[in-house]
């Protein structure tokens, strides 16, 4: 897809169009286009079912955006003539491109290049999931889509200045890749990390997400669209060379993300005992982004070569960022995409059959790669930065407290539940490190009268209290840590479904009401002895307490006798640790 300095456009009416080409760039863009539903499948999988929709919703618009913002300025700043830094401005595309691009009309590769600016503004969403405010969103997808990815494209695909050295970057794993991982990160620095992911000494705590069910087959939905990612991006199916060409290219591209799969396996199974299932997942994509750049011009072997030093890296920078810089990307974005495209574009400069270091080729090749791998890291650093810190100072970026731990599908899309009918309820269970409590502006009712003191469970003057808890399953976090600061430990927690005398309240769905009578719960079930049943019942009011109907309930039973089945022993004793 690399193009040089841009010829002259082709007379109106003039051009001659091959239509096998055109197909085969047209099925790349189809294909290419599929992938927003791996990236949405993925991003879903790896994250909470609180958040599903909010997902679906990023995934969609993002893409939408991304259609409109290329095809207003973003195509003509990437591919109309002008510096070796920037292209012109083309408003939509109303120059003629027919013929300049191949033996297909300009339209066609305006459609194929819509859906890799799409691509690449997608990826920003995983690393950024589960806080962030569906608005700045929003705008930061605009200029990405407007601004960013077109410019350092125009360096690459577009005959700038990286192209007129001989940087090579087929498919983009810089170029797309690269920029979108980049990004990601460092909005997700700027973010901070979510709620409990990182506990009151700095230790990141594991927040798995809803579905490796939905993340396999998101990758695999991934993995297939690749091959139209790469693939087509001959942007040609004529000629010996090039049907040679599509041929070697779909089997780098197979083999990269195998063997980067395969890896990262083995290399998890070493250091955590098991072999970790959404690491491999990531190592297939780190694989799939390596490779791309260099898809074109290596050997099969080489592809393998890319694959398993994708794994490595991925691996350990995925490590790295999360608990050495502290920055929370749940999906590993920057992982598979950011540092995976770097090295497999820097990789290009070592195993490039013509001009790579380990072909004869000397250090040239790996110089302008590294070059430009550091100049468009560096441009979306500086750029996308001052892009999240002027939406962080306007608007926000970031949903509150309280919004995050609801979750972003009631609080930013008025969903109740993504998965209504499958008793699924919004709740992830998670250690919760230090969850700030989330001040409402209510003030929660006078405590009752104490209740009468029932005879002791035991002989030894115990008295063994239950309080079963229901309530919001959003609430759940914060409930858990107000009861470890009081001297719980132990505790119960059961998704229910259910509604009190008001009947559930309405939900919308395409703006007719739901009549969402049974509502996901959660029933938290506390058998109290040595601390005060009363401080509980207080506790659970304080934090539980809105002051709008769904707070919940709190139920006490007594406990006639406990048994710990381990030791036999009864009453007190078996509440109590024991070794």
């Amino acid at each position: 897809m690399e193009t040089t300095a841009l010829v002259a456009a082709v007379t109106e009416g003039t051009a001659k169009f091959s239509a096998p080409d055109t197909i085969w760039v047209l099925l790349g863009a189809a294909l290419v286009f599929f992938m927003q539903a791996g990236f949405t499948m993925v991003e879903i999988g790896f994250t909470r079912n609180k958040n599903t929709g909010n997902m679906v919703m990023k995934n969609v618009m993002d893409f939408c955006i991304a259609s409109m913002a290329f095809w207003v300025v973003g195509f003509g700043l990437m591919f109309g003539e002008g510096t070796g830094f920037i292209g012109s401005v083309d408003l939509f595309v109303s120059q003629n491109y027919d013929g300049v691009f191949g033996n297909f009309p300009g339209l066609t590769f305006l459609i194929f290049q819509t859906v890799f600016c799409g691509t690449a503004t997608t990826i920003i969403s995983g690393g950024m999931a589960e806080r962030t405010k569906f608005s700045a969103y929003c705008i930061y997808s605009l200029m990405m889509s407007l601004l960013i990815y077109p410019i350092s494209g125009h360096w690459i695909w577009g005959g700038g200045w990286l192209a007129e050295l001989g940087f090579h970057d087929f498919a983009g794993s810089t170029a797309v890749h690269m920029v979108g991982g980049v990004a990601a990160l460092v909005g997700a620095w700027i973010l901070g990390p979510r709620i409990g992911k990182y506990d009151s000494h700095g230790k990141a705590n594991a927040i798995p997400g809803q579905s490796l069910a939905l993340g396999s087959l998101g990758v695999f939905i991934l993995w297939f669209a690749w091959f139209g990612f790469n693939g087509c991006s001959t942007v040609s199916a004529s000629g010996d060379d090039t049907i040679l060409s599509m041929s070697s290219i779909f089997v780098t591209t197979n083999l990269a993300a195998a063997s980067a799969a395969l890896f990262t396996m083995l290399i998890s199974w070493l250091r955590y005992g098991k072999p970790d299932v959404s690491m491999t997942l990531n190592g297939a994509l780190g694989g799939l982004v390596g490779i791309t750049a260099g898809c074109d011009a290596v050997t099969p072997g080489g592809a393998v070569l890319i694959g398993i030093v994708s794994a490595v890296v991925l691996t350990y920078s995925i490590e790295f960022v999360d608990q050495k810089l502290k920055i929370d990307d749940p999906v590993g974005a920057f992982g598979v995409h950011g540092i995976c495209g770097a090295v497999g574009t820097i990789l290009v400069g070592l195993l490039a059959v013509d001009g790579g270091v380990f072909y004869g080729g000397g250090w040239t090749l790996f110089g302008i790669q590294t070059l430009g791998v550091v100049s468009v890291a560096l441009w979306v650093v500086v750029t996308m930065g001052i892009i999240y810190s002027l939406v962080n100072a306007t608007i926000g970026l970031r949903v509150s407290p309280a919004e995050e731990i609801a979750g972003l599908d009631i609080e930013e899309h008025g969903i109740v539940d993504s998965y209504p009918g499958y008793m699924s309820g919004r709740y992830t269970s998670v250690k919760t490190g230090n969850v700030p409590v989330v001040k409402t502006g209510a003030t929660a009712p006078a405590p009752a009268a104490k209740a009468s003191a029932a005879k002791p469970a035991d002989g030894k003057g115990h008295k063994i209290t239950r309080v079963d808890i229901i309530t919001r399953p959003e609430k759940f976090a914060i409930l858990k840590e107000a009861m470890h600061s009081i001297g719980i430990q132990g505790m119960t927690v059961t998704k229910v479904m259910g509604c009190g005398v008001q009947q559930g309240n309405s939900d919308y769905y395409r703006g007719v009401e739901v009549a969402s009578n049974m509502l996901p719960k959660l029933s938290i079930s506390i058998v109290v002895s040595k601390v005060p049943v009363r401080d509980v019942i207080e506790t659970a009011k304080k934090i539980l307490y809105t002051g709008h109907i769904g707070d919940g309930k709190i139920f006490l039973s007594d406990v006639e006798n406990a048994v710990k089945v381990r030791t036999g022993e009864e009453g007190f004793d078996a509440l109590q640790y024991s070794e």
